[in-house]
């Protein structure tokens, strides 16, 4: 299990909300403490950056998301609470669930990814209704994500 029902709903829901932009967001799972989980909805502020410097982000939220300040901040402060980043999600728009080449260039630093134990989660959101959903892992020998078999219900 990834997300509770009541995580998968709400992710479904914000996913819905925000088309025709990606939607993005964060949960965190207490050290020691797994039932104890924030699911952290962040902004999207890829428009903004793209309008800051289009050169540098020349993708608009419809293909691209760019996670909040804000919400980056309020992470780091829950993990110094003793929180992980257990998942990262977002949400690709009429196309289908996968772990794009620019996924994978986001969530690597200097080849490495800051959280190699998070579960990157995408789902697919085709005319407004999110359609499928894959998620994919971090695997040190391949030095690569794999995608993750569907997690059981």
């Amino acid at each position: 299990m990834i997300f509770t029902r009541d995580e998968q709903a709400q992710i479904h829901a914000q996913a819905e909300a925000e088309y025709p932009h990606e939607c993005c967001g964060i949960l965190l799972i207490r050290r020691g403490n797994p039932a104890d989980r924030l699911l952290v909805r962040c902004r999207n502020a890829q428009d903004e950056m793209h309008a800051k410097d289009p050169e540098k982000y020349p993708r608009t939220a419809r293909t691209a998301y760019y996670i909040d300040h804000k919400d980056l901040l309020h992470v780091g402060r829950r993990e110094a609470q003793g929180y992980d980043v257990a998942v990262i999600y977002h949400s690709h728009i009429d196309v289908d669930a996968y772990f794009s080449p620019t996924d994978r260039q986001n969530a690597l630093m200097t080849g490495e990814p800051p959280y190699p134990d998070a579960v990157y989660v995408v789902l697919s959101v085709l005319k407004g209704k999110v359609a499928s959903s894959a998620a994919f892992a971090w695997d040190a020998n391949t030095r690569d994500f794999v995608e993750l078999p569907p997690a059981a219900e």
